[in-house]
């Protein structure tokens, strides 16, 4: 249990520059809060204790504002970076060291007693309000732009950006890793760059065209 708490402090440490002092990160952030009152929760939920599990989580959810089923799997190092509004549904299944910022909803789309909610793989940011939707995944190292919601698979190593959340490929891991929150790409705004810059190609060569008509003829 201490090392698994040492592990989310350092963890926390390394991707907040805010954290100055253990102190500060163990009393004053409630994403580390809410992982251990889940850890507590979860072993009440695997052991049938289903109403306690339900109230852990409950009481978790009034002091930090963060919701976590106690049915949800979470993996080492998540960090829920100031997590206001966070809703992570029963059957949903997080990897190790997960980013999820404040607003992220991993929410189901079924009424059905299954598996209706996300997996997201290791290594992945979930950025501000996003919202993942159903029993798709998240493959190890996406990243899910802020506000997008994705309601299809996004690829390991993959952005997802929009509403409907559309998928950028061909990024390495390390490419990804160094991609800046707030400046993921936009597939959609890409596309319509390079039709703009091919039209205005194609227009320079008509306008070449018709001075070189002009040119033979003397026409000014």
């Amino acid at each position: 249990m201490f090392k698994i708490l040492r592990e989310d402090i350092k963890n926390i440490f390394d991707k907040d520059p805010a954290a100055r002092s253990r102190l500060e990160v163990l009393f004053c952030y409630p994403g580390l809060h809410a992982m251990i009152m889940h850890r507590a929760a979860h072993w009440l939920w695997n052991n049938k204790f289903y109403f306690l599990g339900r109230f852990t989580s409950h009481i978790s959810r009034f002091l930090t504002g963060i919701e976590i089923h106690p049915g949800a799997k979470m993996g080492r190092r998540v960090f829920i970076d100031h997590g206001m509004g966070v809703v992570i549904g029963e059957t949903s299944v997080v990897g190790d060291d997960v980013l999820i910022y404040k607003g992220v909803l991993l929410g189901g789309t079924s009424l059905e007693k299954k598996k209706r909610h996300p997996t997201v793989g290791n290594k992945v940011v979930l950025g501000s309000n996003a919202i993942v939707l159903g029993a798709i995944t998240v493959g190890d190292n996406a990243r899910v732009g802020a506000a997008s919601v994705v309601t299809h698979d996004v690829p390991a190593n993959a952005i997802a950006v929009g509403i409907p959340a559309r998928i950028s490929l061909g990024y390495s891991a390390q490419e990804v890793e160094k991609l800046e929150h707030d400046k993921l790409p936009d597939p959609i705004a890409d596309a319509m760059k390079y039709v703009l810059e091919e039209q205005k190609k194609l227009e320079e060569k008509i306008n070449a065209v018709l001075a070189d008509c002009r040119k033979q003829h003397n026409v000014k």
